[in-house]
């Protein structure tokens, strides 16, 4: 079925006057929400059949959406124009032999060069990759004091240039936090700064996830998905480019990754209760608190705007959801 759909899907996109399928529902949960969208707009779904989706992307210089299938170590490359494509293979793991069951990429960014920067699982590194011959640059980060990163999961990018990314243990074989293949003691963020140096800016995380800057990236939040640790830290930036005081933002329910726009208001995906079994994407205030939520359905992992923050897409389990915005 979801073969038959994605088939449809795709022949919709290139007809030229896409209509697709509407799925889930928007929940108002205060009058502050009106500010940034309609409850009455649809959430679509634009392309389906992936195993696990995550990592959204928007590609200004070109118009499409780059975004990741983690189990199936794919990137694809999703535009108005011409719907669902491949865009790269052995996007997180380039062995020939099986490492885990989530060997692929996960959190992408395009950084100030213009290329892609993706976390990859199965390489235990970021990467950064050509857009144009699709080909590793380099490696950004891939051992700390000689021992190898679990998994990198996610990533931002601040003015300055220095990298934040977390690392918690989800692409290693079996996935937890003892296991043979783990050769770190704790699960980091980390920052990269511009002279490349690699440092821990955090260890006490149990599963770190998901992170996000607020506009004037004097606030960094970062996801806990940790069964004891369901929170959305806030971590007031140092000058020198350091984390520095760290408190609870939100403490509703777990997180997974998140996107931040140009007004604070924070697009996270997650649990709406601590005791919620699905997730959905949440819609917080800078204050912490929670304005509306979108109940796709089906599991969240990540979020990205489209260009000028008129859309914003969704990488909902096997699927990839847009929602037109103010």
């Amino acid at each position: 079925m979801k073969r038959i759909l994605a088939f449809l899907l795709l022949t919709l996109a290139h007809s030229g006057f896409a209509q697709y399928p509407k799925i889930g529902k928007i929940y108002r949960l205060d009058p502050e929400l009106d500010e940034i969208l309609d409850t009455s707009t649809p959430i679509e779904l634009i392309a389906t059949g992936f195993q696990w989706s995550e990592g959204p992307v928007w590609v200004k210089n070109g118009n499409f959406l780059l975004f990741t299938d983690v189990p199936n170590n794919i990137i694809h490359k999703w535009s108005e124009a011409k719907g669902l494509e491949l865009f790269m293979n052995k996007a997180g793991y380039d062995k020939g032999h099986s490492y885990s069951q989530e060997p692929g990429a996960n959190g992408l960014i395009i950084n100030h060069k213009g290329n892609l920067v993706a976390c990859q699982h199965g390489n235990r590194q970021l990467a950064e990759i050509s857009l144009k011959d699709r080909k590793v640059i380099k490696s950004l980060a891939h051992l700390f004091e000689g021992k190898q990163l679990n998994s990198p999961n996610d990533l931002v990018q601040s003015k300055s240039g220095d990298y934040y990314f977390t690392d918690p243990p989800f692409g290693l074989p079996g996935r937890g936090i003892e296991e043979p293949a783990k050769e770190l003691a704790f699960q980091g963020v980390y920052r990269i700064d511009r002279k490349g140096k690699l440092s821990v800016q955090e260890k006490t995380i149990e599963r770190p996830n998901g992170l996000a800057f607020n506009p004037d990236q004097r606030i960094l939040y970062v996801a806990s998905s940790g069964e004891n640790q369901p929170y959305i830290y806030a971590y007031k930036m140092k000058p020198n480019g350091d984390l520095g005081e760290k408190s609870v933002f939100y403490d509703k329910g777990g997180s997974d990754g998140m996107k931040v726009n140009s007004s604070g208001y924070v697009f996270a995906t997650g649990r709406f209760t601590k005791e919620a079994n699905s997730g959905d994407v949440l819609i917080i205030n800078q204050a912490g608190k929670l304005i509306g939520r979108l109940d796709t359905g089906n599991k969240c992992s990540n979020v990205a705007f489209g260009e000028n923050e008129k859309v914003i897409y969704i990488t909902s389990s096997g699927n990839l959801l847009r929602l037109k915005l103010k």
